[in-house]
């Protein structure tokens, strides 16, 4: 099984389109001058879930099991045999490649008793990979934003009322003599409209305070 070591760090991913992620766990199989190789891709949310798909899904009898995964501004990846920046990185760059975020893929290979040389190792890790991801049904990322405010008895019913139309989930609330302290979560695009609709239903005296 691979040992879960790689490259970390921040590169910047340009982003053309909204960044998604799987819906589900998925795969894809291709041969590739008699060698097999067996993408399956991950939806994944730290790094100590990453590394139990991992030891989940890499058969301890293959040649190979490669990997790669990027959350946020973090990624690993790892050749796990393989030569240097063959294997690895060619996954990540597939997922990048992808636009999606919050996901794992581990390519495994079972060797086929032909030499494919460093380029034709990276198009056969990185398209299998890419290939997987394409195929794969996607679910939008929804970047969050939470907000605490504060709101008189008077307008809390009305506030409430409206969350729903903001997409606004309550995290917590703290009833006291003068009032509710609310902490809430919901689209960051829709931060600025809590924001406002706080400030008038509370003609100004309440106004909601970024808490992330």
């Amino acid at each position: 099984m691979a040992a879960a070591a790689g490259a970390a760090g921040e590169t910047a991913q340009t982003v053309s389109e909204p960044l998604s992620t799987v819906a589900a766990r998925c795969r894809h199989q291709q041969d590739i001058r008699k060698s097999r190789f067996l993408a399956i891709a991950e939806p994944v949310t730290s790094p100590a879930q990453a590394l139990a798909f991992l030891r989940e899904v890499a058969d301890p009898a293959a040649t190979h099991n490669c990997w790669a995964w990027r959350m946020g501004r973090d990624y690993r990846f790892n050749d796990d045999g393989e030569p240097g920046g063959t294997a690895g990185r060619p996954i990540l760059q597939a997922i990048e490649g992808q636009q999606m975020d919050g996901v794992m893929v581990v390519v495994t290979r079972w060797y086929g008793g032909i030499k494919l040389g460093a380029g034709g190792l990276a198009r056969a890790y990185g398209g299998t990979a890419a290939e997987c991801l394409r195929l794969a049904e996607r679910v939008p990322i929804v970047a969050m934003a939470r907000l605490g405010l504060h709101v008189e008895f008077a307008v809390l019913g009305v506030l409430k009322a409206r969350l729903k139309e903001l997409q606004a989930e309550t995290e917590h609330e703290a009833f006291g003599a003068d009032g509710v302290e609310l902490q809430l979560q919901l689209p960051q695009s829709r931060a600025d409209d809590l924001a406002l609709l706080v400030r008038d239903l509370t003609r100004g005296r309440s106004r909601a305070k970024r808490l992330d």
